[in-house]
């Protein structure tokens, strides 16, 4: 009897490797010595059923740590045969490089195919966004054809069961040791043949119409949001469920406002005189025009907050606030009264600039000693 080989040796792998280089070792030996790629080899098939030995105890924590401490006979003999349950990963492992549906058991199913999902761009203004909308949108897509109600079969026809795959829609091949299945190319994974078609359709079971949908968008969608519209994407095929609606948002830039989450942010400028002496001004909102009160001697970059003012929280969570930076603009051009008023303002301000100065001074000599 031959003497089984170390599961660490079989993989290449040192005993302190990881479960990544574990995975890795198989991988390239699954490849390498797979019954596809070595058809009729004895030795190729021996050599990925030892491999497959070894990956199965060796990825498994428990039976890897068995196995360090008592050698083959900690793990009740090693290999048993191929358990779904124990080797799902098996299927993605070797479907990354065959490309197989359905391993062991574990992938996909055959039968009628779920519709497609698809994708609508709606661009809407920033208030839009802040406050939501309904509004109309045309789908160009496939939808259930309504002479044969989905069959693909003329009226008062049906299809019949296809006989490669027996109705399962998936072919099992014996590949060495194990079986593989594949979706049925004579019936393309449906499971039926049509005879005859139907005429308006051609047997497709769908045809391509426009639809027009009511939607909701939510108040506080902000760029690149989706919503999701359950069942208004294409028809499946002959009865299959329909796929999804995603509506993807795009948010128009406003002028005046900038966003931030649920908060907005936006500049207004000030005179002088409204700066120094305080006052009321006017600020655009999303709800109209606001008055509001400033302080006096309020300097430019003050900003202020007026609370909810901002943007709605989506499902209507609060709502966000407004902050306002003011900008004191000066006149670019002075009448011969205002430069007057001015110059007597600024005499008036020259006994304060003097101590202003001399303050000054005096930091300088305080540093410098």
């Amino acid at each position: 009897m031959t003497a089984r080989r170390d599961y660490y040796e079989v993989l290449g792998v040192s005993k302190d490797a990881t479960d990544q280089d574990i995975k890795s070792a198989y991988r390239k030996m699954a490849v390498r010595y797979h019954p596809d790629k070595n058809p009729g080899s004895k030795e190729a098939e021996e050599n990925f059923k030892e491999a497959a030995e070894a990956y199965s105890v060796l990825s498994d924590p428990e039976k890897r740590a068995r196995y360090d401490r008592f050698g083959h006979s900690g793990v009740q003999g090693g290999f048993s045969g191929f358990d779904p349950s124990t080797f799902g990963d098996f299927g993605d492992i070797l479907g990354e490089f065959f490309g197989f549906g359905d391993i062991f058991g574990t992938g996909r199913r055959g039968g009628p195919e779920r519709g497609a999902d698809l994708r609508y761009d709606l661009k809407i203004t920033f208030r839009e966004g802040a406050f939501g909308l309904k509004t109309k949108i045309k789908i160009p897509r496939d939808e259930t054809c309504g002479s044969c109600e989905g069959k693909g079969t003329a009226r008062g026809k049906s299809p019949v069961t296809c006989s490669s795959c027996h109705g399962t829609g998936q072919v099992r091949y014996q590949q060495g040791f194990f079986s593989i299945s594949r979706t049925c190319g004579q019936c393309r994974g449906a499971g039926r043949i049509i005879r005859d078609p139907c005429e308006t359709c051609q047997g497709r079971g769908r045809v391509h119409r426009e639809k027009v949908l009511e939607i909701k968008i939510p108040a506080g969608v902000d760029n690149g949001s989706r919503l999701r519209v359950t069942g208004e994407g294409e028809a499946g095929l002959y009865g299959a469920p329909p796929g999804d609606l995603y509506v993807v948002i795009y948010v128009e830039e406003h002028p005046f406002f900038q966003r931030e989450g649920n908060n907005i942010h936006c500049q207004v400028p000030i005179g002088i005189t409204q700066a120094v002496l305080g006052g009321e001004i006017t600020v655009p909102t999303l709800d109209g025009e606001e008055r509001f009160k400033i302080p006096e001697a309020t300097q430019t970059g003050t900003t202020f907050r007026l609370r909810n003012k901002g943007i709605v929280g989506l499902n209507g969570r609060g709502r966000g606030d407004q902050f306002v930076t003011v900008n004191v603009v000066v006149p670019a051009k002075l009448t011969k009264e205002q430069r007057k008023l001015y110059e007597a303002l600024a005499k008036l301000s020259k006994e304060e600039e003097v101590s202003q100065e001399r303050t000054i001074l005096e930091m300088v000599k305080d540093i410098f000693g």
